[in-house]
């Protein structure tokens, strides 16, 4: 009969310990911050099994990793009041040397009620600085700024912002339209602008050779009113006749010419 009390009493205690589970487990990437009757007292676990009070003690688990954070459409106005919608992705985790503060302060949902509205805000802020054009034509500037803004809204609530990125932005269909417009212009204005630099290098060209075959012509020209060039001349065409003749000479002849390249002109030096 004692055999059987005993046995009860450790099934009872057995049961008892499984119901209050006086054990906890605090896994790779978090933090457990250990409250005494709901009350933060300086108490954090590391990753490991821990050892509590039941009912007395309670763990609130903080995740320490590198969490990401995304906006799909953060509608904000630019600095000429053209509508920009931004969708973003934030790269964030919890100092893990500061999570009993951070709950302390904050609790459990910091994503919510301290992220997400810096995010929002920095986007804002950051956005009403900058035409709609100068979004698109400086987007690292922009995106750099949005990051700077968020993170200096957020170490005071030790979150360390890991990235911010600038994933898309869109604007009014207007807009959109006459930047399309706008960049047709351009590339119009430039192939005009390719084709008169064109025809400049094709006129220079004629001009040039226009020049070259006027300096021939003066060449010749002036060669032409020296003896020695036209008896040069004269001598080339002797010659050239010399080269066509078949050997025979001709059987009939006009009265008053002479045979064919027989006057041979003698260069006089």
């Amino acid at each position: 009969m004692r055999k059987m009390i005993v046995g009860l009493s450790l099934l009872f205690a057995f049961v008892v310990v499984l119901i209050l589970n006086p054990f906890t487990t605090v896994n790779a990437g978090e933090r457990g911050v250990l409250l005494r009757w709901g009350a933060f007292e300086g108490k954090v676990f590391e990753p490991g099994l821990h050892l509590i009070v039941p009912l007395m003690h309670q763990v609130v688990k903080m995740n320490v990793q590198t969490n990401k954070l995304t906006i799909e459409a953060s509608e904000s106005y630019s600095k000429d009041l053209q509508v920009v919608k931004i969708e973003s992705a934030l790269l964030y985790q919890l100092d893990a040397k500061e999570v009993g503060r951070i709950y302390q302060d904050i609790g459990s949902t910091v994503e919510e009620k301290v992220i997400r509205p810096s995010l929002e805000a920095g986007i804002k802020q950051t956005i009403a600085k900058y035409t709609a054009e100068e979004i698109l034509a400086q987007r690292a500037a922009v995106q750099s700024e949005i990051e700077a803004t968020v993170r200096a809204a957020v170490v005071s609530s030790h979150v360390v912002v890991t990235q911010y990125a600038m994933v898309n932005e869109t604007f009014s269909p207007a807009f959109e339209a006459a930047i399309e417009r706008k960049q047709v212009a351009e590339q119009d204005a430039k192939r005009a602008e390719n084709e008169l630099k064109t025809a400049k290098i094709q006129a220079e060209q004629r001009v040039a050779q226009a020049q070259a075959e006027a300096t021939a012509i003066k060449l010749q020209s002036d060669a032409a009113n020296n003896e020695k060039y036209v008896s040069l001349k004269a001598l080339e065409v002797q010659l050239e006749a010399v080269r066509k003749w078949d050997g025979k000479l001709p059987t009939t002849m006009i009265p008053g010419t002479t045979l064919p390249f027989v006057n041979i002109p003698t260069i006089r030096p």
